[in-house]
Formats: structure tokens, C-alpha cells, sequence
């Protein structure tokens, strides 16, 4: 109670009793997780997660809980095991067991639910089937694992192109429990106080920090990385504040009996904290990290009004001068507004005293609350935010509530080194560039002028140079454009960087998965916010396709550009939040218009019209560059909206939506956007394909989902897998899943029905031989299924060809296990190097041959139109192949292909029928072939080869027919040594098989591939465990 009589106010002392209590849950909370993570409990799970699944030995456990599995409406007890590639249970109960074995990449749903029967579950949805999980202990803790595995996964294996950089994604035997728990405290922290990604949190401390404007201490969280110390208030007051460690000149302790710490910066600024646990070790901690010792000097706890540290105009003199030397007339200094539309002092109508006024409050505000990184941001910084920052403090202002200012504070002269490197530099992504920069802003005086363009030209470069992964992408042209006309060019540059790295993650890659993504979260708050829109509208898709252009533009292309920057005001402070915030107050505005539109052109040409009407009242812009002033009156008889109004309503109406929420439903639509993009790739994929198989629409897609889970499969285990780096979902749909030699072999194995053949594993590699036309040691599902239809579905004639071509070159090479141990197996070593063979080196296979196959990959990354037009070309007039273009068989050839017949026979019904065919068929192809060479050359005597000629008058039984194989074909070998080369042409052979009905009716017999794929699917993952 004398604590209590400290404070002021009823408020204050409910504020620090909730924070007291929020500390006795959480230490209360934290002995029961510490209790669950027994080494010896662990090591038990994990023989029981070995030996249920029979998973490889290279798959991590991260974690497991005990839970119930709702089979129907009866629930199972069992164990939910998290692996780095699986969700698996197991429960054996009463003598039923249930073995279940989700891969997380098959998972496009993942959410927690409650109903009437389940107070509170887990649903898991793969491949269009439900999955329900209750009865956790700690279920948002399981939740939140799952959600971070499922993503992680997702990642990897779809979408290389963004998280290819990420360590923990490349090397997923490394990820823990406690990895991935520290991993998504960091990444929150990084996101909310707008720090590097590469920042780690090391440590979080409960206490109070005095804010001197106020009088009172806030409780909170501090928070400490490597360079940052931030704090962030839990009781409403909305109060934050960020620490940069190279502002710290003095870390001190305060009084014992409060636990206190003191941190003063250079911009004479100090912070109290109290309440701190383990203050005296992590005064020591921070003094070290920041080799600051204690200030001797006396420095004032109120926020000094001279306080700038770490503002913009800091940084005029540092980063953007160094490393210029000579190129000051390279890099631009100023922002384009200020070049182009100077204030008028002595001039000042009344738009222009409001924004005086505006700069007033926003100076009175950094004497109270400080200026620069390390100022107080209060619920009073963002209700000006929501006014609009005045037009001289905006570049300013949107460096520091970006964060950006950061990141150019950490690499001074690193734009201009990037500038004089990136230009003169030739790549598709520059040619898009040039193609834009004068639709960017046209009406613009600062972009109808060399000024704006070249600077837009520098900056757009620069970045194309330094994240070639994006390079350039449309709507960048028009959100730089805006930040050039407030920034200054360094400062746009790394604002550019902020927006396309960290707060829009992914929205400017090839695929825009980061807009889909949030347009998803739209339409989920649609649902929720505004339950008559979607009662009306039949399909949620029009949402998507009407807000495309807000998220990807931050509504500058939709909005004119006096209001536009008030949207962009919110962005920089609010995040994603403040963009959805607005789109659901835009369609609350037009509620009652939309519900009347009869189709979606109908509801676009309502939203336009509101979009012409926005105006800002207040903005000091000369009419000439004022968007909305250009429009007439008669052309919009809508009436005015302010979007200062507009934005106030929207954070009314619409604040509570809380920015862990909205990041908890982008890792769940992720999942959905991606499955998504998935069916589009399978949907296109298969129409291609069905037109040259005769597989059922559903064996087809099966068979699709065998060769993709091959290709996964291969990049589970393997830290640098050559499968995963070929994976690029910007080729077209038939390149972007290919396997090589290894994977085919497996496939083989599974699917094909000479799979039981003695030299199963030759004919794989010289399967794969043939079908590899580019030489890159890859195929694709086009090429894999056509195979597998000539088994399956081709006629006597286009098997026994498909069996000709593997005996012939390019296809056929002399084949010889290392190990005479393993019969005709093969390792992985020898089956890669045998595949590989006829190839100059991997590396020129990659880069060269690959160049034949994708055309958009010659030079630069310039898209060779020609090359592309040529290569559809030829496949159009692809005519069938003539069964005389073949080549002739010539005699070690043959040899290997009456062996291979020896081998599909082996086992069948008509064993001994087959085997006295094969030899009628040798003796009659060879005298055919003595028979020729005595008409072309008559006097020449030639022996015949009579060891082949003499047929045995009886077939071996079943216990000799390998061996007595075996003898013929070495005698015959031995026969032929001394005579001269004979071949056979295709139509020789298959006119002499064609007279042994035993032959036909072996090749024409049906095969059902519904046997083999059910079989393949159950076997496929032990066959790679075998492997």
C-alpha cells in the first residue's frame, strides 16, 4: 500500500496493479514449460517417433504432446509428433492403431477452431481432407510451432526466390523447439519496433519506465537485441520508445530499493527505468555492449528541447557525403518538392498558415516528447500522424517510423557505391525500368523534367542491383516517385528498401504471394467487419481483384496524390494495418451503393467515383500539381470526402484490429495462397500434358503428385539439394518441377511394369537418357508421363520402339556395376555418372544446354524472344517419328536388347514359350542378315555366325534359363568376334517378332496403373528411406 500512495491517480494504480499481475502469470506460466523439456522424456519420444514412423534417421523431432485425434466424432488418444518435414500421430488403443504422416507442404489450412463438441481444437486440412487435434496442454504454445513449421516448410520448397538467404531454411536439421520459439520472439520484435531483420532478441525485462511529460511511470517490456535497447508500455498508454546503442554515452544504476537503470544518449537524454530484474547484471551487460562507463556528469531526466540525435538532418553530413568524392552531381540532395515547390514565407495564404500550424504541433511535440530515433511515440504522435505530417517534416519523419533511418545510419556511402556500380548495366530488369520511369507521376512538374527521371532512374537501379531477386517490379516506379518528392535520394533509396524487405515482404517478387497474401487477410476482416458485403457479394474474389492496386500502391494510384500521401503518412507509422484499416473504411463508406450494384463492373465504377471525389482541403500543393483540383465538377457529382476525415474514421472505427492479429492471419493464408498457386501450376500443367497421354484425368493427377512428392523427397534431407536449386517458379509451368536420374530410378521402380526386370535399374538410366533431350540431366512431367503412357497405353509397335531407342544411342550406355556384388544395381554414384555421360561437364550442362530449354535465361537475364518464338515453333510441327528414321541396332546392341527380353520374361506364364520365340527370332534376323550381305557382295564368301543360328532343341527349365541365357549370349559373342559388324534396322525386328504370337500377346497385355500408383504411394517414402 505505500507503493500505491506513490501514485496520482486511480488510473495510474490500476495500471501498475494489472502490470503487477501480468508478471505473477507470466513467472507463473514460465515453471510449467521448463518442467515439459525432460531430456529423458525427450529421448524417449524420440524412439517411439523412430520406430512408429520409420522415417530416415536424418529426420529432426522437434517436439511432441500428447492429444486426442477426432476420428469422426470419436476422439483417440495418442501422441502428435512435430518433425522438420512431418506432422505424424500415433495411437494404438484397444487394439486399434492410427498411424497418420502429413508432409507440411501438403497442408493449405492450418487454423485454431472451437465448436459445440470441441471447446478448442487444432484443423489441419491436406489435400482436401480435415484433421482435428484436441485436448492439448499448451495448445496456442503447439499452435504457434506448428504454424512456424508449416511456414518453414512452405518456404523452402515453394517460394526459393525470397527465402533462399535464410540459414535456418537452408539447413532445417538444425531447427529446435527453442530455435524456433527465439526465432518468432525476434521476428515480432524486428517487425513491431521497425529494427534490421537481422536483429535478435536476447532479453526481455518486465518494469516501468518515467516519462517525464506525463509524470507517471509506464509499465512495459524492454526489450534488448545487439544494437537496440526498445520498450513498449502494456497498459494502454501506447507508449514506445527505441534505443539505438551507438546513441548511448552513459549506462547508470539508480536506486537499489527500485531497481532502477538510467541509459543517456547524446541528445542529453536519459531514461529511467525501474523495476527491473537482475538490474545490476544488466547495467554490466549494456555498459559492455555499448563500452559506455558511467556518465560523470549530471544529465536532465525531462527530454531536452535541443535533442535531435539521430534525426535525418544528422545524417545530411555523414552517409549521404561520404563516399560521394566526385559524384555530387550523380546523387541528388534535395527532395524533389523542395526543389520544385519552395515555400513562400513572406506569401502565406490560408492553406499555408494551417500548415504552419501542422509543423507547430509536431515542434511542440519533439520539445516534449524529444526528436530523432530515440523519441517517445505516444497515442498524441499518432493522432498527428492521422492530421497528415507536414509537407517539410515528411521525408524526415517517414525515414524514422520506417525504421529506415536505421538501416542508413549502419552503411554510410553504400547507395553511392551502389549508383556507380549499377549504372550502365544491362538487364531485363533495367529495360523494364527505362520502359517505365515516364508513366511515373507524368503529371508531375519534378517527373516531366531530366531532374526527377534520372533520379528515379538511380534509385530504381540500385535497387534492381542490390536485390536481383526482385529486381524491378511495376508499382515500385509510382511508390518511389512519391518518396523522391520527400525525400531525399539516399533517403528514398533506403525507404524503398524498408518497404520492400520488411513491411511489404514478398509483395514485389515474381508472384506478388506477399499482396495475394494480405488481400486474403482483406477479405477474412471483410467477413468479419462488414458481414451485409459479403452476404451480398457471391464471390469474395472481386475484393482481391478491386484492391490489388491499393496494397501493391499504397492507394497512391488510386487516390490523387495530395491525399495519397496522408495514406502513406499512416503506412510509415501504422504498418500493413493502417492500408487494411482504410479498405474497410472505403467499402463501409460506399456500403449502401455496393449492395445495389447488380455486378462487379457496376461496384468498380462506385469505388472510382469515390476515389475521384477524395480530396485534401488542407494540402499546400499549388493547384497545378493537386490531382483532385484538376477534376471538373460536372465530371464528379459525388460528393467531397476529406481524407484526413477518411483516416480518422478508419482508425475509429476500425483500431482495436491488433497487429499480432493481422501478422496470425498472414501466416495462415500464406499457407492458402501458396496451395493455391500450386492447383494453378497442376491445373496447366496437366491440360498441357492430356493431350499426349491416354491416362484418365485422375490417374494423370496422380501420377503428378508422385513426381512433385519425389521432388520433395529429395529436398527434405538434403541441406544443398541440386533438386531444390533447379526449382524456379518463374520458368513456365511444365519447367518448374523437374527430377533427375536418382529420383527417376525410385519412380521407375514404383510405377513401371517391366520394374521387376533382372537390369531394372540400366533401363531407368537409359529411360532417363532418353528423354533428357536438352542434356541438362533433368526432366520434366511432360517427358516422365509420355514414358509411362508407351508402358501403359502404347501399342505392340510403340513399346517395342520405346524398348529399340533405350538400346540405342543417345540412350544406351555400356552399363557395369563397381560392386559385382550387387548384380546389375546401381549405386546413386554410378547412376548420376552414367547419366552424365555424353555431357561436356554438370557445370555447362546447367548453363549452356539449359539455354536451348529456357530461352528467358540467354544473357543477363534478358528474355530472348526469338529463341523462345523458335523453340514454340518446332514443337508445333513436331511431326510423329517415322519408324525409318531410326537407327540400325548394331551387334553389342542387339546383344544387350535380347538380354533385356530375357529379363521381362523372366517369371511370366509363358516363360518357356518366350524363350524359344527369342531364339527363333535371333536365328531368323541373322540369316536375314547373312542373307544380305551375300546379295550386296556375292563373291565374297562370309562365314554365318552358327553358334547363333543353332537353336537348342529344348528350352531350359525355370532353374536354367538364366545361365543357359547367359551361355547363348556369351557364344554368341565369342561367334561373332572374328566376323564382320552386322546391324538390324527396327523394321527387321519388329516384322520377326511380330510372326511369334507369344511376343504380341506378352506386349499387348493390359497393365492397371490404379495397382501401381495406390502401391507407389503407400512405398514411396520407405523406398526413399531405402535409398
Amino acid at each position: 500500500m505505500k507503493t500505491l500512495s506513490v501514485f496520482d491517480s486511480n488510473e495510474d494504480i490500476t495500471s501498475f496493479v494489472q502490470g503487477k499481475i501480468r508478471g505473477l502469470i507470466a513467472e507463473e506460466g514460465k515453471g510449467s514449460f521448463v518442467k515439459e523439456e525432460d531430456p529423458e522424456k525427450f529421448r524417449e519420444g524420440l524412439m517411439k517417433f523412430e520406430k512408429c514412423f520409420g522415417l530416415p534417421e536424418q529426420e529432426k523431432l522437434v517436439t511432441y504432446y500428447s492429444c486426442s485425434y477426432w476420428k469422426g466424432r470419436v476422439p483417440c488418444q495418442g501422441w502428435l509428433y512435430l518433425s522438420t518435414n512431418f506432422l505424424s500421430f500415433y495411437s494404438f488403443l484397444l487394439g486399434a492403431e492410427i498411424k497418420l504422416i502429413i508432409s507440411w507442404d501438403e497442408i493449405s489450412k492450418l487454423e485454431k477452431t472451437s465448436n459445440v463438441i470441441l471447446t478448442e481444437s487444432i484443423h489441419v486440412c491436406s489435400r482436401g481432407e480435415d484433421h482435428y487435434f484436441s485436448m492439448f496442454l499448451h495448445i496456442s504454445e503447439t499452435f504457434l510451432l506448428m504454424e512456424q513449421l508449416a511456414n518453414y516448410a512452405v518456404r523452402r520448397l515453394f517460394d526459393k526466390e525470397t527465402f533462399e538467404n535464410d540459414l535456418v531454411l537452408h539447413d532445417p536439421l538444425q531447427i529446435t523447439k527453442r530455435g524456433l520459439e527465439s526465432r518468432a520472439h525476434s521476428e515480432q520484435f524486428s517487425a513491431f519496433f521497425r529494427l534490421p531483420k537481422e536483429e535478435t532478441l536476447k532479453e526481455v525485462h518486465e518494469c516501468f519506465l518515467w516519462v517525464p511529460f506525463s509524470h507517471y511511470n509506464t509499465h512495459g517490456k524492454m526489450c534488448i537485441s545487439e544494437n537496440y535497447v526498445c520498450f513498449a508500455s502494456q497498459d494502454g498508454s501506447l507508449c514506445s520508445v527505441i534505443i539505438p546503442l551507438r546513441e548511448v554515452i552513459g549506462v547508470d544504476k539508480g536506486d537499489a530499493a527500485n531497481r532502477g537503470v538510467s541509459i543517456s544518449t547524446k541528445g542529453k537524454t536519459a531514461f529511467r527505468f525501474t523495476e527491473v530484474r537482475d538490474f545490476e547484471q544488466l547495467v554490466a551487460k549494456l555498459r559492455m555492449k555499448c563500452n559506455a562507463t558511467s556518465s560523470p556528469q549530471h544529465i536532465n531526466t525531462e527530454v531536452a528541447a535541443s535533442s535531435t540525435s539521430d534525426s535525418p538532418k544528422d545524417f545530411d553530413a555523414g552517409p549521404s557525403k561520404m563516399g560521394q568524392r566526385d559524384n555530387s552531381k550523380t546523387v541528388g540532395t534535395e527532395a524533389l518538392m523542395t526543389v520544385y515547390h519552395p515555400q513562400d514565407a513572406e506569401n502565406l495564404d490560408s492553406k499555408m498558415l494551417k500548415e504552419k500550424m501542422k509543423e507547430q504541433s509536431w515542434n511542440i511535440l519533439f520539445v516534449e516528447r524529444g526528436h530523432g530515433v530515440s523519441m517517445f511515440r505516444t497515442k498524441k504522435t499518432r493522432d498527428l500522424v492521422v492530421r497528415g505530417i507536414p509537407e517539410a517534416l515528411r521525408g524526415e519523419l517517414w525515414l524514422l517510423f520506417s525504421g529506415a533511418v536505421n538501416v542508413m545510419a549502419s552503411n554510410p556511402g553504400y547507395y553511392t557505391e551502389l549508383v556507380e556500380k549499377s549504372l550502365g548495366t544491362c538487364t531485363l530488369a533495367t529495360d523494364e525500368i527505362e520502359r517505365d520511369l515516364r508513366r511515373s507521376l507524368p503529371e508531375h512538374p519534378a517527373f516531366q523534367s531530366d531532374t526527377g527521371i534520372s533520379a528515379l532512374r538511380r534509385v530504381l537501379t540500385a535497387y534492381a542491383y542490390r536485390n536481383p531477386q526482385i529486381g524491378y517490379c511495376q508499382a515500385m516506379n509510382i511508390l518511389t516517385s512519391v518518396l523522391l518528392l520527400y525525400a531525399k535520394e539516399e533517403e528514398a533509396f533506403w525507404l524503398l528498401v524498408a518497404v520492400c524487405e520488411r513491411m511489404l515482404p514478398d509483395y514485389f517478387n515474381r508472384r506478388i504471394i506477399g499482396a495475394l497474401v494480405d488481400q486474403a487477410v482483406f477479405e477474412e476482416l471483410i467477413r468479419v467487419h462488414l458481414p451485409q458485403l459479403t452476404d451480398h457479394m457471391s464471390d469474395m474474389t472481386f475484393f482481391s481483384s478491386v484492391s490489388l492496386s491499393w496494397f501493391l500502391t499504397l492507394f497512391i494510384s488510386v487516390l490523387p496524390i495530395e491525399s495519397a500521401v496522408n495514406v502513406v503518412d499512416c503506412f510509415f507509422y501504422d504498418g500493413i494495418k493502417a492500408i487494411l484499416q482504410l479498405g474497410l473504411a472505403v467499402l463501409e463508406y460506399n456500403m449502401e451503393k455496393l449492395l445495389t450494384c447488380k455486378d462487379d463492373a457496376e461496384a468498380v465504377t462506385v469505388l472510382n467515383r469515390f476515389f475521384d471525389s477524395v480530396t485534401n482541403k488542407d494540402s499546400p500543393l499549388p493547384p497545378a500539381v493537386q490531382q483532385g483540383s484538376s477534376l471538373s465538377d460536372t465530371k464528379s457529382d459525388h460528393p467531397k470526402v476529406d481524407i484526413t476525415d477518411l483516416i480518422r474514421e478508419s482508425n475509429e472505427r476500425y483500431g482495436d484490429i491488433q497487429y499480432e492479429d493481422v501478422e496470425s492471419m498472414r501466416c495462415r493464408n500464406r499457407l492458402y495462397v501458396i496451395q493455391t498457386l500450386e492447383a494453378t501450376t497442376k491445373q496447366n500443367v496437366l491440360r498441357v500434358v492430356s493431350q499426349d497421354v491416354k491416362f484418365s484425368p485422375g490417374d494423370l493427377e496422380e501420377l503428378y503428385e508422385l513426381f512433385k512428392k519425389e521432388h520433395f523427397l529429395s529436398c527434405y534431407w538434403n541441406v544443398n539439394s541440386p533438386v531444390l536449386q533447379h526449382h524456379d517458379a518463374s520458368l513456365p509451368y511444365l519447367d518448374q518441377y523437374r527430377i533427375d536420374c536418382q529420383q527417376f530410378r525410385v519412380l521407375c521402380h514404383l510405377l513401371s511394369p517391366w520394374s521387376h526386370c533382372a537390369n531394372r535399374d540400366s533401363l531407368a538410366l537409359w529411360t532417363f537418357r532418353l528423354m533428357d533431350e536438352s542434356s541438362d540431366c533433368l526432366i520434366n512431367f511432360k517427358q516422365f508421363a509420355c514414358v509411362f503412357d508407351t508402358m501403359y497405353n502404347g501399342s505392340f509397335t510403340d513399346k517395342l520402339k520405346l524398348l529399340f531407342k533405350l538400346h540405342i544411342p543417345p540412350a544406351f550406355t555400356e552399363v557395369e556395376s563397381l560392386s559385382p556384388s550387387k548384380g546389375g544395381d546401381l549405386s546413386k554414384e554410378e547412376l548420376i555418372h552414367f547419366s552424365q555421360l555424353s555431357v561436356s561437364s554438370v557445370g555447362d550442362s546447367l548453363e549452356s544446354d539449359s539455354l536451348k530449354s529456357s530461352p528467358e535465361k540467354v544473357g543477363k537475364g534478358k528474355v530472348d524472344i526469338q529463341a523462345y518464338l523458335k523453340q514454340w515453333q518446332d514443337e508445333l510441327l513436331k511431326k510423329e517419328e517415322n519408324i525409318k528414321d531410326l537407327p540400325r541396332m548394331n551387334q553389342s546392341q542387339f546383344i544387350q536388347f535380347s538380354k533385356t527380353l530375357y529379363n521381362l520374361f523372366h517369371g511370366d506364364p509363358e516363360e518357356e514359350l518366350l524363350y524359344r520365340a527369342i531364339a527363333v527370332v535371333t536365328s531368323l534376323l541373322l540369316k536375314m542378315e547373312e542373307v544380305g550381305r551375300r546379295l550386296q557382295s556375292p563373291t565374297s564368301p562370309v562365314k554365318g555366325p552358327v553358334a547363333i543360328t543353332e537353336v537348342p532343341a529344348e528350352i531350359p527349365r525355370k532353374g536354367q534359363e538364366e545361365s543357359s541365357s547367359e551361355q547363348t549370349e556369351g557364344s554368341r559373342a565369342q561367334s561373332l568376334r572374328g566376323n564382320h559388324e552386322w546391324s538390324f534396322a527396327f523394321e527387321q525386328i519388329l516384322a520377326s517378332l511380330l510372326n511369334e504370337p507369344a511376343f504380341v500377346r506378352f506386349f499387348e497385355k493390359p497393365h492397371d496403373i490404379k495397382v501401381k500408383i495406390e502401391s507407389a504411394k503407400n512405398l514411396q517414402l520407405k523406398a526413399r528411406i531405402r535409398v
